[in-house]
């Protein structure tokens, strides 16, 4: 523990020691091995870890739902003045969180208002995530051109919707707003399949998948990567959430792998459901969650339904951007003001000073040792799982780390956003940068035209021409 000395909690000027406050989720990583785990051990929150227990989620911030504090027991809110407009986690996930999106401004505080149990607050929850491991996430949805080759392909999945929702996606034009009311159409329809059918498509979906997935089945080499990725991410959401159709969620959502440093930012009223891995989170404050599936909590799917843009393809991924002239601090800033994140890295035989802010930030060691120094002579302890308050124009803290140490230090900075004009990242609707999980000409007919799967390459492939519309017909529902 630093030395009491080292800081004032009266004074405007120091850096503050924090004590965080975690979550037990079931989806959370038990025992030593969730991060969590380790830095609310570090960080003095519990005494012990159960190897038994899930470690999900370690909260750094204002909120009433998990207020932070100090070592003395004073809240962060009592220091600050207020509420921080952002709210930074670390999340160990051991299995996939529930199929969710986050209300807007509008909408939260409507849900506030009529549902003040299930929705605690009447803030908006857009959010960053930058992965600390490999990580798995199914965000935004699929372009219309994929899910039509799906429900080709799944039999099973395509009976879990109606046959009119089917039509509107074999049939849409061109058109943003159509595709979108088509998406919306398969997706309500999906969502209100009786639980009976929708149980008995599921245990018929897995049993050929397990048989497809099986040695005796095609060679792996012959069968295109995405469908064996959505295969087994079906399989094993079923295994984590038995009878829950929310398992046939990769039909409808990207599946994504990124890898640590690599991140990306969910707007509000885009769906999204973590599977696995850990990462920092950064978000505006607020515990707003609408739930619809791979959940034993509070289903709203009419909410939900109601409440998503549609909009297709998944967000950017962006390993961040080399900050303040120096590429050891890489910024992540989203398009919102609440909020970006700052990773910083200080290697062996160096030292960095951080970036003086106007505003109040919050960082936590995420791994290494090292010294630290600033115009009060402050000494913090610098080891993975503290986390600290820096209020407004305190000094600019600096940080060194030994020459014989084996690896760097490495932080993570959250405050308010200061480089607005300067987003890194985009979301679904955003962006133009990522086509979805495999590469689709933009196409000359409509979105439905049967064609095989393994056709889906590239406009070379397919060797269209402008102008040229392939013959459609109709598939049979």
């Amino acid at each position: 523990m630093a030395s009491v000395h080292t800081y004032d909690k009266s004074s405007q000027r120091h850096v503050l020691p924090l004590r965080p406050t975690i979550k037990d989720y079931a989806w959370g990583i038990r025992g030593l091995d969730s991060r969590v785990a380790r830095f609310a051990l570090e960080s003095g929150v519990i005494d012990e870890v159960d190897p038994d227990s899930p470690y999900a989620e370690l909260w750094l911030g204002t909120h009433p739902s998990g207020p932070t504090t100090l070592r003395d027991g004073t809240t962060l809110e009592s220091v600050v003045g207020g509420q921080l407009p952002f709210l930074f986690k670390i999340l160990s996930a051991g299995k996939a969180l529930s199929i969710q999106a986050h209300p807007c401004k509008d909408g939260a505080k409507r849900l506030h208002l009529e549902n003040p149990t299930n929705y605690g607050d009447d803030n908006h929850k857009p959010e960053l995530a930058v992965a600390l491991t490999p990580f798995e996430a199914m965000c935004g949805f699929r372009r219309l051109e994929e899910i039509a080759i799906l429900i080709k392909k799944h039999p099973e999945f395509a009976a879990c919707i109606s046959n009119e929702a089917k039509l509107a996606i074999f049939l849409c034009s061109r058109d943003e707003d159509d595709k979108k009311k088509a998406l919306r159409m398969l997706f309500q329809s999906f969502m209100s399949c009786p639980v009976e059918t929708s149980q008995v498509q599921l245990k018929k979906l897995l049993k050929r998948l397990q048989k497809e997935q099986s040695v005796d089945h095609v060679h792996p080499h012959e069968e295109p990567p995405w469908e064996r990725k959505c295969a087994r991410a079906i399989l094993r959401l079923a295994q984590q959430f038995p009878g829950d159709s929310g398992a046939m969620a990769p039909f409808l959502l990207n599946y994504l792998l990124i890898a640590p440093g690599e991140s990306f930012y969910m707007a509000a009223n885009e769906p999204h459901a973590y599977v696995a891995g850990e990462i920092i989170e950064c978000m505006a404050c607020s515990d707003n969650v609408v739930r619809a599936g791979l959940t034993p909590k509070f289903k709203d799917v009419d909410n939900l339904v109601n409440m998503l843009t549609y909009s297709m393809g998944g967000p950017t991924i962006n390993a961040g951007t080399p900050a303040y002239g120096d590429d050891r601090i890489m910024r992540y800033t989203p398009p919102t003001g609440e909020f970006e994140v700052m990773i910083i890295t200080c290697n062996p035989g160096e030292d960095i000073t951080l970036p003086a802010l106007s505003v109040p930030a919050i960082f936590v060691v995420l791994e290494g040792s090292g010294n630290t120094d600033n115009e009060e002579g402050q000494r913090l302890v610098m080891r993975p799982g503290r986390s600290y308050y820096m209020p407004e124009h305190c000094p600019q803290l600096t940080l060194a780390v030994n020459d014989s140490k084996r690896g760097p230090l490495r932080i993570a900075l959250a405050h308010e956003n200061q480089h607005l004009d300067e987003p890194t990242l985009s979301c679904a609707e955003d962006s133009k940068q990522w086509g979805g999980e495999f590469a689709l000409p933009t196409p000359t007919s409509n979105p439905g035209t049967p064609r095989s799967p393994n056709k889906y390459v590239g406009v070379r492939e397919l060797n269209l021409k402008p102008g040229v519309t392939v013959p459609f017909k109709v598939p049979k529902l």
